[in-house]
């Protein structure tokens, strides 16, 4: 009879402890199976992001053609790990720069279906994250105000506003009466100080309570301008021979009486030519001149055809002249003025009024590209507005001396690159006599990963600008 219970107990608690130890087992192998799980939903995440550098090696090494969308992702002694499938969805334009649109799907060999996909955005960064870019000394006065970086190769008197990095390439620069310096300001922040006749200055300094010091930086690496030299051959390559008039040879070729053309841009997304036939003279003063005559009011023009499309899929305008442009812009264009024939002349690009945009939600942008100067002429509004990217190659940015020629306010929302010395306002004296009282400068955000077309990159590899899991 004992020996039957004991039996009995056996079989029941041994069945019990049997349960137990299977769901034990159950239960290590759920968590094995969990674990390997995530190890996989981890791994698939790298494998996605590997995906994405591959296509950034490809990007940057200019062979994305030979690159393979679906790929095995193996380790250092080739076995197989998983494997990355991409989608490219490219804004690469006619002048071959854009943004990247990547999304990629990364998944382990062990668990296929485990799969994690990113989206990213590669592009290049531009000089539209300046404010300024120069590359002489400059002398920015005590009524600026600028929201953006600010750099230059020479050295920088910084009297303004400025909410942003001021940056020169200089340690040290001699400071002339031309800055302000007939008297050295050795009270200046950081100070200068006189050797011999020299006023010696560091390479960023102030002489007001307006500016931030501590945002002042110098020396640092000099910016390259001759990598940002723009291949104006290549802007009148991409638009002679274009069907829709977006290269316009010699004005004289048109009209021998012509001196020039000036270009209307319209919030409809067009742009009209007109031939300037007759402009007006302006007693004028230089620092590269001196003394001269501007010939830059246009007195006399006629408008020649019709308005013309923009066309979006190549939004450029190459003008073998000089070249008068204001109005409103609506899309993407980039406005070039040159003279490729002759060598031995430069075109300017005049400004005699407000250029502004339609949106400032990133979708309009213009890029104006001098081959020597880009100036804002005598007759410009008392109260300017310019939006844009201004480039002048080989010349400067500014608005010559006119004497008893005074204006209000010069309001820029967007960037300045200058190869020479930028100036808009012109004082004898302590006094203004000439040029725009109050000046304004805000860069354009939107435009730094996404400018018009030929608007120079300050990298050389594409860069990350946006990164998201998709679920």
């Amino acid at each position: 009879m004992s020996k039957g219970i004991i039996t009995t107990y056996v079989l029941v608690f041994g069945t019990i402890f049997l349960i137990l130890l299977g769901g034990i087992f159950g239960f290590i192998l759920l968590q094995l199976k969990q674990s390997a799980h995530e190890e996989a939903w981890n791994k698939s995440l790298d494998i996605a992001e590997a995906g994405l550098e591959y296509y950034r090696w490809c990007l940057n090494n200019k062979i994305t053609g030979d690159c393979e969308l679906d790929k095995l992702y193996t380790d250092t002694e080739g076995s197989e790990i998983g494997s990355f499938s991409l989608q490219i969805n490219s804004d690469i334009n006619c002048s071959g720069e854009g943004a990247v649109t990547i999304t990629s799907s990364g998944w382990t060999k062990g668990y296929p279906q485990v799969k994690r996909e990113v989206q990213v955005v590669y592009a290049k960064t531009s000089v539209a994250k300046y404010s300024y870019l120069l590359n002489d000394s400059v002398w920015a006065g005590a009524d600026r105000e600028i929201r953006g970086l600010y750099h230059s190769n020479g050295g920088v008197r910084m009297d303004g506003e400025n909410q942003s990095l001021v940056t020169s390439a200089q340690q040290e620069w001699v400071c002339t009466s031309s800055f302000g310096c007939g008297t050295c300001p050795t009270d200046a922040n950081p100070p200068c100080r006189i050797e011999g006749t020299n006023c010696i200055c560091p390479g960023v300094f102030t002489t007001t309570l307006n500016s931030q010091p501590d945002l002042f930086t110098s020396p640092v690496t000099p910016f390259d301008f001759d990598k940002i030299t723009i291949d104006l051959a290549k802007i009148k390559d991409l638009t002679d021979g274009n069907p829709q008039q977006y290269y316009w040879p010699p004005s004289t070729d048109i009209d021998p009486e012509a001196d020039g053309y000036h270009i209307k841009l319209r919030n409809d997304g067009t742009f009209e030519i007109w031939i300037i036939t007759s402009l007006s003279s302006t007693y004028a003063y230089s620092l590269e001149e001196g003394w001269h005559y501007d010939y830059f009011t246009i007195s006399d023009e006629y408008q020649f055809g019709d308005p013309i499309i923009v066309d979006p899929s190549c939004s450029l305008v190459f003008v073998e002249d000089n070249l008068w442009i204001e109005g409103e812009v609506a899309g993407k264009i980039t406005v070039a003025s040159a003279n490729l024939i002759d060598p031995n002349e430069d075109t300017n690009v005049i400004l005699p009024g407000n250029i502004i945009y339609t949106t400032t939600d990133g979708s309009d942008g213009l890029a104006v590209i001098g081959e020597n100067n880009v100036l804002i002429a005598p007759d410009s509004p008392n109260d300017m507005k310019l939006n844009g990217v201004f480039v002048a190659q080989k010349g400067h940015f500014g608005r010559n001396h006119y004497q008893s020629n005074m204006r209000n306010l010069l309001e820029i929302f967007g960037s300045i690159v200058s190869n020479g010395r930028v100036g808009t306002r012109w004082t004898s004296g302590g006094h203004v006599i000439s040029g725009y009282l109050q000046r304004e400068n805000y860069f354009d955000q939107n435009l730094i990963y996404n400018p018009p077309m030929f608007v120079p990159a300050t990298a050389t590899e594409f860069e990350l600008v946006d990164w998201e899991e998709i679920d």
